[in-house]
């Protein structure tokens, strides 16, 4: 699992370069997407929900993403077991700047269709 992320690394002095220590992982956008659109999901729903995502990958990702106070995991005690996943305050802060680079990318996928048609 990757460790927290600590702001006193060399590397880490950047804002742009922590805040992407944070966020970075190949998995870690499309998890709080999927969070950001259905506010409260389980496992296997952010498993179907994310496309491509093996059941190792989704648990780690969710493992540092919660490490790094992102999301928040919630265990009901009750039998089956039942964990739920949310976006914390500080995963909601991110969601303004996910939707400027969620148009951002429509824009270049529309560019880069543009230019195959040519």
């Amino acid at each position: 699992m990757k460790k927290k992320v600590n702001i006193n690394d060399e590397m880490n002095k950047c804002p742009v370069t922590y805040a992407l220590n944070l966020i970075g992982g190949k998995w870690h956008f499309p998890i709080i997407w999927v969070l950001s659109q259905n506010s409260v999901l389980r496992y296997n729903e952010i498993k179907r929900k994310v496309c491509g995502i093996t059941n190792m990958m989704l648990s780690q990702s969710l493992k540092e993403l919660e490490g790094n106070g992102l999301i928040a995991r919630i265990q009901y005690m009750e039998i089956p077991p039942r964990v739920e996943y949310h976006l914390t305050e500080s995963g909601k802060t991110l969601l303004p700047a996910l939707a400027e680079l969620a148009k951002w990318g429509t824009a270049q996928m529309e560019k880069a269709k543009d230019h195959e048609q040519l």
